[in-house]
């Protein structure tokens, strides 16, 4: 066992997107799992200070601020013993709608953390995405397979370039500077806390079912996606950085079982009891004419398992009940 996979050793982590959906359980499960002090840097622009309303302890510090602030990002990682960098603008619709911004926020935010990281080698966790395989049609993805990416023109494909750039910069500090980084590909990451302000499909399907309303599929429904627990992602994301042997590589972080949107709709009516029914929407109405979507998304996890021993295991059953559980009880309180 490393230093750095000792629950019992107390360091300082820094989460940057602390606040958000799987910062904010990156931090429950750091407090409840380990004796570490945890800072989660936030700017609340997607994040909520609500997702950590139940962090009451002296071991977590919030510190209010955008991760593109060079200097007090680097003060916060000299201070850091380990980091796990999450902020980014995520969610399909905020990259179509704020393209510049989002843009400026991965790609900044990114370079300042590693910068800083890299003066004393402080071992730095890298969400990256699914999105970073584009249209390829090569099922399942594998961390070294190609990726296909369509225009530049449109704006649907910015969030995947710059994911891409985030993973070839954190290499290249691997490989130039002996940064100890690992980089983890998330699929769909769901589960309580997660909204769908931002076009994430969980959320927004059963808070229409909840309501009684119809639930709107983009397309014909016929595409794919795996959805992986958020419980699953954080305690994967933990253990890709406590490893040792992953620094300086890229895993998928998802479940390996995909269902189609359709399915996903007909499964929340189900499990919420709801009248709802299913209103099929074009992409291009829903974002514009020039929207693309992959029709399928489903990781190749063989690579995370030989990495540490395990994948994830919640299924979409459980997944979708949490999340129903969780939107339940907000209605009667």
């Amino acid at each position: 066992m490393t230093l750095l996979q000792n629950p019992h050793q107390s360091m300082t982590v820094l989460i940057t997107g602390g606040a958000g959906f799987i910062g904010s359980h990156l931090v429950d499960y750091l407090l409840r799992e380990t004796a570490h002090e945890v800072i989660a840097l936030d700017n609340f622009s997607t994040g909520s200070a609500s997702n950590l309303r139940d962090c009451k302890t002296d071991r977590l510090e919030i510190v209010d601020e955008d991760i593109r602030n060079e200097a007090l990002v680097a003060n916060l990682v000299a201070g850091a013993d380990i980091v796990y960098h999450l902020a980014a603008a995520v969610g399909v619709k905020r990259i179509v709608d704020n393209p510049l911004e989002s843009m400026q926020t991965n790609l900044e935010g990114t370079e300042n953390v590693l910068e800083a990281a890299a003066d004393d080698a402080t071992p730095t966790f890298i969400a990256s995405s699914s999105e970073v395989y584009g249209k390829s049609e090569a099922i399942p993805f594998s961390e070294d397979d190609d990726v296909v990416y369509g225009s530049t023109s449109s704006s649907r494909w910015g969030y995947a370039t710059a994911k891409a750039a985030d993973e070839f910069l954190a290499l290249a500090y691997h490989t130039e500077r002996d940064l100890p980084v690992v980089i983890g590909r998330y699929f769909n990451i769901v589960g309580p806390r997660q909204t769908g302000q931002y076009g994430m499909v969980i959320p927004r399907f059963v808070e229409q079912a909840l309501a009684g309303d119809d639930l709107t599929v983009y397309g014909d429904g016929t595409q794919t996606r795996s959805f992986t627990h958020v419980e699953d992602a954080v305690s994967i994301t933990h253990d890709l950085l406590t490893t040792s042997s992953t620094h300086g590589d890229v895993f998928n972080i998802g479940a390996s079982d995909p269902t189609s949107i359709n399915e996903l709709a007909e499964r929340v009516i189900e499990l919420t009891d709801s009248d709802s029914g299913i209103t099929h929407i074009p992409f291009a109405e829903a974002y514009d004419d020039d929207f693309e979507e992959p029709d399928e998304r489903e990781p190749d996890i063989s690579k995370l398992r030989d990495a540490i021993g395990r994948s994830p295991t919640a299924d979409l059953d459980r997944i979708l009940r949490d999340v129903i559980n969780e939107r339940t009880d907000a209605v009667v309180a």
